[in-house]
Parts: C-alpha cells; structure tokens; sequence
C-alpha cells in the first residue's frame, strides 16, 4: 500500500495549500478501496486561483528573465528525476499502470519535456518583416510572441503526469502562468508534482492546481474570462462541451481527444516486429491509451499468423499488482470504466465478432479485464468506437487501396502505425492516412521534440515540439513609420 498520509490533498493557489468546502474519495484500482479524500474545487476556488495566477503573471514571474525562467524549469526537472520512484508509486496506485511503465516511461517523458522548454524558455523570438512602406515612408516593420497570460490546463487520469508536462512546461517557458486540474481518479502524482514546484523555487501563483470534479471546476475553467487558454486531453464528448463553452469568451482551446488508431501490417513486413508492436500498441497502460492500435489491419497473406502470433502476446500478458514486478497489466481505473469496457465485448460477440483469446473481467478484487483479441470487420462497433482498453480486432485486407481506405473510414485521426519494409510504401500510404501522427516500423513515438494532436474527432491543436511554443504565445505585429 502506498503511503499518502505525508502528501498534501488541499488546493494548492497562490503557493499555498488550502481546503475546501467539499471532498471526494479516490480508491485504489486493484483492490477497490479507498485510497484517499482530496479538495473538490468550485468555481470560488477557480476565481481564486486565477487571481493568483494573475498576480504572478503581471509581478514576480512576468518580470523575471526568460534564462531565469529555463533554470527553474531545469530545476523542476532535476527534482522530478530525484523523486521519480515516489511518484511513479502515487501514479501507479492511483490508476493502475504497472510500476516499471511509470518509471521507465511515463516519469522520464516528463523530465525530458521539462528540459526540452526549458531550452526554449530565451529563444523565443520575432520576426523582422519587409514591406512596401507606408505612403511613400519607409517602416521597421517586426513580430513580437508574447506570452498568453493565464492558461489551464486540464489533464487526463491515464498519463497524469506524463500529458501534464506537455502543457504546463512550453505554457512557462513561453511566460504564461497556469492552472492545472487534474482527473479525479488520477490526482495524486500531480499533487506532489505541485510540492516540488514550491521547492524549485517558482513564485508564487505561476502553477496552480485545483483537484475536484470536471463538471464544477473544469466547467468554471472553461467559462471563466480571466484565462486566455484551455488545453484539454479526454474524451471527445467533454472536449466538445469544453469548446462550446470557451466560445462565451473567445478562449483559446487545444484539445487532444479520442482516438481509435490503426495498426496497418503489410505483406512485406517483418512480421516478429509487427507482432510485438501492435501488441505494445494495443496492451501497453492497459490499453487506456488514446493512441492505443486497437484495429489492427492485416494483409490477407499474412491475416492467420497475426492473428496467431498476436493471441499469443494477449495470453502472455500477467494481470495483477502493479507493484509486482512479474504484472505486466494492471486494473482499469475504476468499476464504471471497467464494466464499459466488458460491455463492448459483449456487443462484438453479438455483432459476430470472433474471440480469439480473452473476453471477460476475471473473477478477482479490482477492476481487471482481460486482455482481449477479437476478429471481425471495420464496420463493428469494436473498430468503431474507442474502448479505452485491453480489447482490440484485426482485420484483413487485400490491397494498399483498401487499407487505406479502411484505416481512414472511422471519425478519429490522431495516430496510425504502418508495418512495411518498402520506404516508397511508408511514404505513400503515411501521406495518405488521416491522423495527425504516423509512425512506421514502430508504435506512437513520442518525443518533446515531436508535435502531438489529431484530427477529426481527435481534437484540434497541437501540443510538444516548436508548436507547442506558436500555442502558447500571441503573435504581435509592430510597425514604425521612419
């Protein structure tokens, strides 16, 4: 059991911890016991945060020196390293994922976004713009980008950290301050990411973070005037009542929603390869991944050894503590998503859906599922939908025409993997695949350095990489007539 009776569960704005008027209890997935009672922010709490916020941003923070901005940031990182085993605990108790996932990839994902802006934190320039003058006068004509002012930020429970990291630190390097609400059933590892801030040294009011319910803080978020932007990663259902409501006031909105990533596997491939990386693709947090490949396109030559080889990756999976080290997969997030989850099972098999192997929650304490592989086609609810989960289908086609076609007839885009050995067909076909990300000979690369977002019904915005910084400032055009 990991020890939470150190941490603070309070709202943390303007520096200092706070309660509230109201709590909610989150429980441990893989028993389904209480874990902890956290502040529920309300739109009192939100207002007071955005005063804080505010104030940091037009004082202390606003005034300080970007390259004192990138040191702090580099700080922040050193002091994430240093405790990554406490929170990737936290992470791991809060939402299940295995141990060694956290510290292997989620945590250091997180350092090494902090360190990538913190390079950019004084590099963050203008441009000077030629022009035809004005009325016969010549002008110096540039660009400033100007930080936004108070943003938000809005972060998902199956990569708390992870995900947070991709807003919060272009957001600071670029000047911005922040509000940060993270999920409810995921709040613990962002709740002590918030104590190693006050411990970096930042001012006060420039990260601020709100636990609580979506439909009262995220809401109050969202409709409330004093923030410029909202970044939001979930489910495309509350992105779009995330939008809707930042359009009263004109809000600047990223949204990295749902998806439902293919996983094409040509006849050409290296078939081992292809194997293991859709099975990463498919089973990896387990499969509460918005990039999860849970249609795996097959080409028909090689449809039998896929299906071969990928019931024998689901059967190697071990379900169990995510502290043990022999687990592999752990427990969904919580009861209601597990049952979700079981339910379209229960609606492939009824749509003819074949099972090759899995198929049920098994009988044990904690929100497991099985890890799942099912056959069918590309209109079943299985290929349509996303389940956020361990359950996936393949499907065979015959020629690069229908593969495409298949990969594309579905209303996500955020990412797709393409299994070749023919760099003239990983050209092709990537330009051709609506997603926002393709990866070839690999699944869902994920790098500071890269720019992440969909299409579609995955969102809109872009986050990482150079985009990440044209998001977070405002360009501004100055023009002197000499």
């Amino acid at each position: 059991m990991v020890d939470t009776s150190t941490l603070h569960t309070g709202l943390f704005i303007g520096g200092q911890w706070r309660s509230s008027k109201e709590t909610f209890t989150t429980r441990n997935p893989s028993t389904g016991q209480p874990l902890a009672e956290l502040a529920s922010a309300d739109a009192y709490d939100v207002d007071a945060a955005v005063a804080a916020a505010t104030e940091a941003f037009n004082g202390e923070w606003g005034r300080m020196a970007p390259s004192n901005k990138g040191l702090l940031l580099n700080t922040l990182a050193n002091l994430v390293e240093r405790d990554c085993d406490r929170l990737a605990e936290l992470e791991s108790a809060d939402m299940g994922r295995p141990l060694g996932q956290s510290t292997a990839m989620m945590i250091p994902n997180l350092v090494s976004t902090l360190r990538y802006y913190a390079g950019w934190a004084d590099k963050i320039n203008g441009d000077y713009i030629a022009n035809d003058g004005y009325m016969g006068a010549t002008t110096h004509a540039y660009t400033r980008r100007d930080p936004l002012g108070v943003v938000a930020a809005i972060v998902p429970w199956n990569a708390p950290l992870m995900i947070l990291g991709w807003k919060l630190a272009p957001a600071l390097a670029c000047g911005n301050t922040i509000i940060v609400k993270p999920a409810e059933d995921a709040s613990l590892s962002i709740l002590r990411f918030a104590e190693l801030v006050t411990e970096a040294g930042f001012p006060a009011g420039t990260v601020n973070v709100l636990t609580g319910v979506g439909k009262v803080a995220g809401e109050a978020l969202s409709l409330h005037p004093g923030i410029k932007k909202i970044s939001f990663t979930g489910s495309t259902a509350v992105g779009r009542t995330i939008l809707r409501d930042s359009a009263s006031n004109f809000k600047r909105t990223a949204l990295e929603l749902g998806g439902k990533a293919p996983q094409i596997i040509f006849d050409d491939a290296d078939l081992s390869a292809a194997i293991h990386g859709c099975a990463m693709g498919l089973f990896a947090n387990q499969g509460e991944v918005c990039a999860a490949g849970t249609r795996i396109f097959a080409h028909r030559s090689v449809f039998d050894a896929v299906v071969d080889g990928m019931k024998h990756a689901a059967e190697a999976q071990v379900l169990g503590d995510p502290f043990d080290s022999a687990t592999t997969m752990g427990p969904l997030v919580n009861e209601k998503h597990r049952d979700r989850v079981v339910g379209f099972i229960t609606q492939g098999k009824s749509e003819g859906a074949e099972v090759i192997t899995g198929g049920s929650a098994p009988d044990r304490a904690g929100f497991f599922v099985q890890p799942t592989v099912m056959s069918g086609h590309n209109d079943m609810s299985l290929a349509r939908q996303e389940i956020f989960g361990p359950v996936g289908i393949i499907v065979p086609f015959d020629t690069d025409d229908e593969a495409v076609a298949l990969a594309n007839d579905n209303e996500y885009g955020l990412s797709a993997t393409i299994w070749t050995s023919s760099v003239s067909r990983a050209h092709l076909i990537s330009a051709q695949i609506d997603a926002g990300a393709i990866a070839v000979n690999g699944w869902s690369p994920l790098a500071p350095q890269l720019p992440w977002g969909g299409v579609k019904a995955s969102g809109i915005g872009r986050e990482l990489g150079y985009e990440g910084i044209l998001s977070y400032t405002e360009p501004k055009t100055i023009t002197i007539i000499l």
